[in-house]
């Protein structure tokens, strides 16, 4: 295992914004005044390259034919939205300036600046890291498993909130889960006009959905105990194993 797996409590910049680009479904495409919008026509290579399928009567193709070298300058977009409704669905914005050009019928971007946008505030990532970067490994699975635990599993939520400082717990009308990666559970504690994030990590990475569920047993069996009394606990934790 390599230092870029090191185990830590989030994932890295570089890392949530190719889980950004494995996810995300559509993008918006400026280059030389043109701005257009695309629903499932990027792939993302290895090393970070997005190859678009762009319609024959897209501007694209008139803006790469003209520019110097046959490299168009370009800004593409990508909005990470939670699959979970909230009032504010989207949980990150990622954008990538550089260059394409045609390859192979589809227009090849290559970028020279990424800037992701978090909660946490904006980050410039590092083009060798991006480029060594890998999606999460549950980035493909996520919106299907948060769906569920929100539909399926309302009361796994509330007994997770038992991990929650109760203040942050202050006038919250609904907890849900906001996002999942390898490194924790985040959950969204909305208030009548305002919301928090709050992150429950794993104590080790979940590397596909068997581990998963085994963090997230782990994760309650904690809430459980949470919620015993003190001099209780060895009971508990007897009767919960």
């Amino acid at each position: 295992m390599g230092d870029r797996h090191t185990w830590t409590a989030a994932p890295s910049a570089a890392d949530r914004a190719r889980s950004v680009l494995a996810a995300a479904w559509s993008c918006a495409v400026t280059a030389d005044g043109v701005r257009e919008e695309f629903v499932g026509a990027h792939t993302v290579t290895d090393d970070g390259r997005i190859l678009l399928d762009v319609p024959d009567d897209s501007a694209l193709h008139a803006v790469s034919l003209c520019a110097p070298r046959g490299e168009a300058s370009a800004v593409l977009e990508f909005a990470d939205v939670a699959p979970v409704p909230f009032r504010h669905r989207v949980r990150a914005r990622l954008w990538l300036a550089g260059s394409f050009a045609p390859e192979a019928n589809r227009l090849a971007f290559r970028a020279t600046r990424v800037a992701l946008r978090r909660p946490c505030g904006m980050a410039v990532v590092d083009l060798d890291d991006f480029a060594a970067a890998a999606p999460d490994p549950l980035a493909g699975a996520e919106a299907r498993l948060l769906t569920h635990l929100a539909d399926a599993h309302p009361d796994a939520v509330e007994r997770l909130t038992r991990l929650v400082d109760p203040d942050s717990l202050h006038g919250a009308v609904r907890v849900a889960p906001l996002a999942v990666d390898r490194h924790g559970l985040t959950l969204r504690i909305e208030r009548a006009r305002a919301h928090g994030d709050v992150r429950l990590p794993f104590h080790t990475p979940a590397d596909d959905i068997s581990q998963l569920t085994a963090r997230m047993h782990d994760l309650l069996a904690q809430a459980a105990m949470a919620a015993c009394p003190r001099a209780l606990q060895r009971q508990c934790t007897d009767r919960d194993g």
